[in-house]
């Protein structure tokens, strides 16, 4: 009878791949040689661009000193100078009220658009021109459509609200569609022989199934629109706390301001990431 450490010594000998000192070496293949070559071929027009770029009269150190100092008084020295403490809550609200208002209307339609672009549950013919559509949409930068609707509605809310909710249809059509598509085969096919109809799958099984997904991504899609928020009312002169950063940074140039805003931002950021917590936890969102 062999002791356990004589096995072990044998099963080594007779399958080096389990031995500790046997290790599997990547095959040199021509994907791994362009991989490399890319590489290094970036390397070194980045260290070339550092040393052919004109600085004019700009010198690198004093320019690093002068950044450093800006953020210290950013940061360090942060204060209200143009508006209060209380109307500062105020814009920010407003636009969380932005991110919020886009993000249900883009998951409302984006859940109709979704089961239509299922493969399992919808013809292929419709679910490609689905997809196509919203890839088109999603490749178009929100920023580009709200200044597309601006054209039409002006610049304000309403081009803002438009844009970003036609981005958030592009990027939930996608999540859901992927989401419903993933459903067990056997269940639905189980649904159809008993005679259900579209609509009964759709309530009885299809959303129930995915629930958990929907409202990951939903909230996924609100943090991203907050921050789009915060540069709309910049860009688009959608209003809240954004406009208010452009002001102090563009028309007052006052960093103490800039960065108090900016601690206003992260604030309620950290604050809506730790509710969407609390609230996928209550759900069993994974």
């Amino acid at each position: 009878m062999k002791t356990q450490g004589s096995m072990k010594s044998v099963t080594d000998s007779a399958n080096p791949e389990m031995s500790s000192d046997f290790t599997i070496k990547k095959p040199f293949d021509k994907s791994t040689f362009a991989l490399r070559v890319t590489l290094v071929m970036l390397a070194i027009l980045t260290v070339y661009a550092f040393f052919s770029f004109d600085y004019k009269d700009i010198q690198i150190i004093g320019a690093i000193a002068a950044t450093i100092e800006n953020f210290k008084i950013m940061f360090v020295e942060a204060h209200f100078a143009h508006f209060t403490f209380s109307e500062a809550i105020y814009q920010v609200l407003i636009t969380i009220g932005l991110a919020f208002l886009t993000t249900l209307f883009g998951a409302v339609i984006a859940l109709f658009l979704g089961l239509f672009a299922a493969q399992n549950l919808s013809s292929k013919a419709a679910s490609k021109a689905i997809k196509g559509i919203i890839a088109f949409i999603r490749a178009v930068p929100t920023v580009l459509w709200v200044l597309i609707f601006a054209i039409s509605a002006g610049l304000g809310s309403v081009a803002a609200v438009i844009g970003m909710t036609f981005h958030s249809i592009g990027y939930l059509t996608k999540a859901f569609s992927e989401s419903f598509e993933e459903l067990d085969e056997g269940v639905i096919e189980a649904l159809r022989g008993s005679g259900a109809g579209w609509w009964q799958i759709v309530f009885q099984a299809v959303i129930p199934s995915s629930l958990t997904y929907l409202v990951s991504w939903t909230f996924v899609r609100f943090e991203i629109n907050f921050g789009v928020s915060v540069a709309m009312g910049a860009a688009a002169g959608a209003g809240g706390i954004g406009y208010d950063m452009f002001m102090a940074s563009g028309f007052y140039f006052d960093l103490r301001e800039v960065g108090m805003i900016t601690y206003f931002i992260l604030a309620f950021a950290i604050l809506l990431e730790v509710l969407a917590t609390q609230l996928k936890k209550r759900l069993n969102v994974n």
